[in-house]
């Protein structure tokens, strides 16, 4: 037994040392997914599967080729190749689950069934091929020799488009991934044609769908990043909302317009009105991802000081506004003000900020200062819970808009933050417009 093991491995090693790599590889991301805990169970039994077809299919090629070149086993040797014809589609059709959004429909397993029967005809008729008594490979109707070739093709076109109408534009950095797999099939089959002829354990086509089967664990994970992200961006957001509405200043807002319904009825209702706004703003974050005209922040700022200044009249808001046309991330500006009145100005006599907005030949420069308390900026990073909304509006400007926050600040003399907006036809409005207006 033995003996016979060393002399198969003797004279097939070249065909062997082609193949192994390949089973090593799927045997490995066989065990990665099996354990891998971030793919959806569907999806993760979907490339299980896939990988035990594929590493068959090899076997297959493998077997295909010792009874091609080999001694002749005829009957063997059909039943190899209907397996190898049946299996293709088969793979194909399960990429398919794996990057359509929707369940293909159940024609396609008909279709996969037909072909696997067009193929089995070759036990009993030669209408599909046959193996002759030479052991040389003899083809039959042309549509029906290439029944697995035709399906194979319909499938891939149907993955491209799949893929296309999915995922097209916002996610193509992603989806390239499935459509270049997709490529490497396609040229993998023109290369069978040109080398068929060729002593070769294992088929190109067998070859690209290893390949891409790889590639495809690679986008399911891709998938469950990008899922990540949109679940740590909500999370995000809430956290801001959380953050803006503050008990104090709802209790002292309401406070304020009680005292204002017995002396000034009107300015109660336009306070109520601001105030109506200023908590709409706060609750439209819950499902605001992309960036935001600067003139609607700026109003946002505007609504939220008038209502301070109504309970702490001694705080003075001088605004210099020279560049309103220009995108950013929602609650960007208002989180800075409301940090520079409630732990800074609060506390003087006089309160003043200064909200300059200019735009440069590098971008927009908003500018915050205030003649507050002051605080030292390396504290930002140490201390965690205070300082949390001048990080988080850095954070966002960074991943929206690659955009910087810088804050200068000495203790007893006040501090200077400053918002940095690069020019790009995502967030200037300019350069969508044709002009300021």
């Amino acid at each position: 037994m033995h003996e016979a093991l060393y002399q198969f491995i003797h004279v097939h090693y070249t065909e062997i040392l082609a193949v192994l790599p390949m089973m090593l590889l799927l045997i490995g991301m066989f065990i990665a997914v099996g354990s891998d805990q971030y793919i959806q169970n569907q999806k993760k039994r979907i490339m299980l599967i896939i990988c035990a077809l594929v590493f068959s299919l090899i076997a297959q090629n493998f077997l295909d080729n010792l009874l091609t070149y080999g001694s002749p086993m005829i009957p063997l040797r059909i039943i190899t190749d209907i397996y190898g014809y049946a299996i293709r589609p088969v793979i194909l059709l399960l990429f398919l689950y794996i990057s359509s959004s929707k369940k293909p429909a159940r024609l396609w397993w008909i279709l996969i069934g037909v072909n696997a029967g067009i193929y089995m005809s070759a036990l009993f008729t030669d209408i599909c091929f046959t193996i002759d008594e030479n052991n040389m490979y003899q083809g039959g109707w042309p549509l029906l020799r290439e029944s697995c070739l035709i399906v194979s093709v319909i499938l891939l076109g149907t993955l491209f488009f799949s893929t296309w109408h999915d995922y097209r534009p916002s996610k193509w950095k992603e989806s390239w991934i499935p459509v270049f797999a997709i490529i490497i099939i396609l040229l993998s089959l023109l290369l069978d044609d040109c080398v068929h002829e060729t002593l070769q354990p294992v088929s190109f086509l067998t070859i690209s769908i290893v390949i891409s089967s790889v590639f495809y664990y690679i986008w399911l994970h891709f998938q469950f990043v990008r899922a990540h992200e949109k679940d740590l961006a909500a999370e995000q957001r809430i956290q801001i909302m959380m953050t803006q509405i503050q008990p104090h200043f709802i209790y002292n807002t309401l406070a304020t317009i009680r005292s204002l319904c017995l002396r000034s009825p009107q300015t109660a209702a336009q306070t109520i009105d601001k105030f109506s706004r200023y908590l709409r703003q706060n609750l439209d974050t819950l499902d605001q991802d992309s960036l935001i005209p600067f003139r609607r922040e700026l109003e946002h700022v505007k609504i939220y000081t008038e209502i301070e200044i109504l309970m702490f009249p001694y705080i003075h808001i001088r605004y210099n506004v020279e560049d309103e046309c220009f995108r950013l991330p929602i609650l960007t500006v208002q989180p800075l003000v409301e940090n520079a009145i409630r732990h800074g100005v609060r506390a003087r006599e006089v309160g003043q900020i200064d909200i300059t907005v200019r735009k440069k030949e590098n971008g927009h420069f908003i500018t915050i200062t205030d003649n507050g308390l002051g605080f030292d900026p390396a504290a930002i990073e140490k201390t965690e819970g205070k300082h949390i909304g001048i990080r988080n509006v850095r954070e966002r400007l960074e991943k929206l808009c690659c955009g910087t926050l810088t804050v200068e600040s000495r203790p007893g003399e006040g501090t200077t933050v400053t918002l940095f907006i690069p020019l790009a036809a995502g967030n200037d409005e300019n350069a969508k417009q044709g002009g300021y207006v």
